[in-house]
């Protein structure tokens, strides 16, 4: 029988599929309040290798379909993650459930690139651009001293395989365009990884006093792009 921690279950789930980690720089996580942890995106083990990286358990938000397809919905519950709503109620839903999860000094993970790359894997050293909804999230959310901790997942070995068609889950999720084509959605399973733990990114009090009209684009682009070139650079250091 699985355990109920998330952590506990990541860890057991690692094990079982013979995964060997390197952690690296894991002095820079954070030991007090809330965490929002943003990591590069490639494969459904994502999730449980950062917790098992980290050593606690983080909320992970995950694409809508994977709480409507019975077996991964179970396996998601399982991994503490919380599926997205369904489109006309996704942003919403986030900002909602990760701000209340912050408050209660909880660890928050969101993987910016969002489902493209499991989707349409890439190479171990590259990585998409960034959606913008963590930074919003990080400006938005009433909580102090709140830190971004980017992470970098670099693969060494890996193997791929064919996991569902594609077109199977556009009947789970027809809102989703990347499900409306001919093929399988891959699964990407690691043998030996790197986890290298990028500089915390605090959020200031005078941040979130600028967060509004033009200074919030400004502001939302400045947080996405150091935490995506904080990870870029990791990843060229991990993918030796």
């Amino acid at each position: 029988m699985f355990p109920d921690d998330p952590l506990k279950v990541s860890q057991l789930f690692l094990s079982l599929l013979g995964t060997r980690i390197h952690t690296h720089y894991r002095d820079r996580i954070p030991q007090d309040g809330a965490i929002l942890v943003v990591g590069n995106h490639r494969s459904f083990m994502d999730a449980p290798l950062l917790m098992t990286a980290v050593q606690r358990p983080i909320r992970f938000a995950c694409h809508h379909y994977m709480g409507e397809v019975p077996v991964l919905r179970e396996m998601v519950t399982k991994l503490g993650c919380f599926p997205l709503g369904s489109p006309d109620q996704r942003q919403q839903s986030f900002f909602q459930k990760a701000s209340q999860l912050l408050q209660l000094q909880q660890t928050v993970g969101v993987f910016p690139e969002g489902a493209q790359p499991m989707v349409q894997p890439t190479l171990p050293e590259k990585m998409g651009d960034f959606q913008r909804g963590f930074a919003h999230l990080a400006l938005r959310a009433p909580i102090a001293n709140l830190a971004i901790l980017p992470v970098a997942i670099a693969s060494h070995q890996e193997s791929t395989n064919a996991a569902v068609p594609l077109r199977m889950l556009s009947l789970v999720d027809p809102s989703e365009p990347l499900f409306d084509q001919p093929g399988w959605h891959p699964m990407i399973v690691y043998q030996q990884v790197s986890v290298l733990i990028g500089r915390p990114y605090w959020i200031k009090r005078s941040q979130r006093a600028d967060y509004q009209g033009k200074q919030a684009r400004s502001l939302v682009a400045e947080i996405t792009n150091e935490c995506h070139a904080e990870i870029a650079q990791l990843l060229t250091q991990g993918c030796y």
